[in-house]
């Protein structure tokens, strides 16, 4: 009996952690940023003209704004400057600029070919999976005769993975999309029941 318990609790909180831990993320960006300009609408409109979620709905009109500008080349200009600047401080060029590469990788209009799904296979007749993350040959640290690429190789489970630098040879294309590859891989193949388009 109490077997048959434990089995039907944790069934339940298996199936309700999921989109519970979702709402909240949710609930958590949009409160905080709620929280963070409210203050800034409060201070330029009457009391009486804030009404809650006007933070929100200001920071979607701001973020959008901004993807405007950065198509302008004045706006484009500055932030490059400022961004040079950034890149000068010891610490702060370090965290910004890997957070930069990371988010720059899933940039709408990126070519396509950095974002091929690729399995690699051992010696051992093992196949791994991996993503082709940097395809030109001339920005690798090493350069030979062969064509090389960068393989990122996520592990699951965990935030992290280890980029290889391999022969194209060895590379064998997956016909699989990005969101269904890195589904698979971070689930150990838990999630990655999608059938590869």
């Amino acid at each position: 009996m109490f077997r048959f318990l434990t089995r039907q609790f944790l069934t339940g909180l298996i199936t309700i952690l999921p989109i519970t831990i979702t709402l909240y993320l949710i609930y958590w960006v949009i409160s905080s940023t709620e929280q963070a300009l409210s203050h800034v609408i409060k201070f330029i409109l009457p009391d009486y003209m804030y009404w809650p979620g006007m933070g929100f709905l200001a920071a979607i009109a701001l973020i959008f704004s901004l993807g405007i500008m950065m198509r302008l080349y004045v706006f484009k200009r500055l932030f490059k400057f400022a961004e040079s600047l950034l890149y000068h401080l010891p610490v702060i060029k370090s965290i910004y600029g890997s957070m930069h590469d990371f988010f720059h990788y899933f940039t709408p209009g990126r070519e396509t070919e950095f974002q091929q799904v690729v399995a690699v296979k051992l010696d051992n007749g093992m196949e791994m999976i991996g993503f082709i993350t940097l395809d030109n040959a001339e920005h690798l640290p090493t350069q030979d005769d062969e064509e090389r690429v960068l393989v990122y190789f996520p592990m699951s489970y965990n935030i992290g993975g280890y980029p290889v630098i391999m022969p194209r040879r060895l590379l064998k294309p997956v016909d699989m999309t990005m969101e269904q590859a890195m589904r698979f891989v971070l689930t150990a193949g838990v999630a990655g029941h999608t059938k590869p388009k």
